[in-house]
């Protein structure tokens, strides 16, 4: 799949993981956001979503996943691929930063800790 993406699209795409981080969390601060993902409530998937690992994160990982789609959607439209395809561009480079010791959904659903 991404492999038909040419290197500037993936380069635009990368550039905009900053803008992405900011927007994610409009609704839930970052310090929010790196406590539920630190106390395991919260996790990062494959997809470019975050997982909530406990129910009670749940309406945290909802508004957070609603800004990530926005941002996902208006990538897409400007790329001319799916949300799907740059939700998974975001969740590599998500994956790259986030603190060792998150937990993280892989594309069988299993859980793992960096």
């Amino acid at each position: 799949m991404l492999r038909n993406f040419s290197l500037s699209r993936i380069n635009y795409l990368r550039t905009s993981i900053l803008l992405m981080l900011f927007l994610s969390t409009a609704t839930v601060c970052a310090a929010s956001l790196q406590a539920l993902r630190a106390s395991g409530a919260l996790g990062e998937s494959f997809s470019g979503y975050v997982v909530a690992r406990d129910a009670s994160a749940k309406a945290d990982a909802d508004a957070i996943n609603q800004k990530r789609k926005s941002v996902y959607a208006e990538k897409a439209k400007a790329q001319g691929v799916s949300i799907e395809e740059v939700g998974k561009v975001y969740a590599v480079e998500i994956l790259k930063k986030v603190p060792a010791g998150t937990w993280m959904q892989n594309e069988s659903g299993e859980w793992f800790q960096k």
